[in-house]
Parts: C-alpha cells; sequence; structure tokens
C-alpha cells in the first residue's frame, strides 16, 4: 500500500506587535515545581524534541524540515535565543526569540507540551517569555499566530498587550509518513 500523500491545511496568519514591555505581573503557579533554564547551545536531538512535543498538535513542521547544519546555524545563531521551562523535573515547553534588529526581537516560538496544559502555567510563562523579550531594551516585541494555533492564542497574545497588524493566509503541508519516520530514526 503507498503512503497517503499529505493534504496541505490553509492558515490564516495574524501578525502581532507590542511596543512596550507588560504591565502585568503574575506569581509562580502554586503546587509544582518550576524552573526556567536558557539553552544557548542547545543539543539539536533536545531541540527537535521539544520543538516536535510542543508543536505537533499545531503543525509546527518547519525546524523539522531542516537538516543539522541548517537548524544548528538557525538555534545557535547569536540573534536567536532558547528557554526551556521544567516542571516537577522535567521539561514542559519552551520560548524561543530572535533578535531581528536593535529595535525588534521577535518572540519565533512558545508554547508548552500536553503534560503542562492545565496546570495554570500558560499565561505565567507568557509573561516569562515576554519579560525575556523585553530585557534587550527593544523598540517593539513581534510575533505571529494562525488559525491552527492554539485556539485561545490570539486572544493570550492580545491580553498581555500585542496588538494585531496584519494578515495573509498560506498554507502548511503536514509531515508525511516517511518525515515522521525520517524524525523518530534522529532522535
Amino acid at each position: 500500500m503507498a503512503a497517503k500523500k499529505p493534504i496541505a491545511l490553509p492558515v490564516h496568519i495574524t501578525r502581532l506587535e507590542m511596543t512596550a514591555p507588560p504591565k502585568a505581573s503574575l506569581p509562580v503557579p502554586v503546587n509544582i515545581q518550576t524552573a526556567i533554564m536558557r539553552a544557548p547551545e542547545i543539543p539539536l536531538a533536545f531541540y527537535r524534541y521539544l520543538y516536535r512535543q510542543v508543536g505537533a498538535r499545531w503543525h509546527w513542521v518547519d525546524r523539522l524540515r531542516m537538516n543539522d547544519e541548517e537548524l544548528a546555524a538557525t538555534i545557535h545563531s547569536q540573534a536567536n535565543s532558547i528557554t526551556v521551562l521544567y516542571v516537577n523535573g522535567a521539561p514542559a515547553g519552551f520560548f524561543e526569540l530572535l533578535n531581528s534588529d536593535e529595535n525588534t526581537v521577535e518572540l519565533i516560538h512558545f508554547g508548552l507540551m500536553e503534560h503542562a496544559l492545565g496546570l495554570g502555567i500558560g499565561k505565567w510563562f507568557l509573561l516569562q517569555a515576554l519579560y525575556s523579550a523585553w530585557q534587550a531594551s527593544p523598540n517593539k516585541v513581534v510575533t505571529t499566530t494562525n488559525n491552527l494555533d492554539h485556539p485561545r492564542a490570539l486572544q493570550l497574545y492580545q491580553m498581555f498587550g500585542f496588538s494585531p497588524v496584519s494578515t495573509s493566509s498560506g498554507s502548511i503541508l503536514p509531515l508525511s509518513d516517511a518525515e515522521l519516520l525520517a524524525f523518530a530514526r534522529q532522535m
């Protein structure tokens, strides 16, 4: 039996920006142990694991399609910063920031793993990502979301001070069975 080819999924993309640091403050969630650690030279296999665990249900595919050299050049760039969330000793999510230029920081990726959902840490962790983004004193922080992301992603970004600045349409080609198998072999 021939493998099924994936069908491209249409996406509606919203680009957002914020021009001032968040005013919100949230306490660390109670009854769970959390740690946030920056990972300056994150191993490629660990990054791919985080990316897949966080992004599989939201159809994140771009970084999984990069070869080792492309991925290393991207995530180990001086302009790039990856920070990992641990909950009760286990990886639970990550955020990735890109200093596009001295005036702009982009929140490239943000998300939690399945086991960390529903613990009340999503808003707190996003706030930590935004505090980190504003440490460089940019003029603005930007991000994008789309209709395949968490249903409340756009609302959450707006709650913390982002404003939509543009929309566009595109498509995402899900991973094929062959790509999933190749990815599994990399782990």
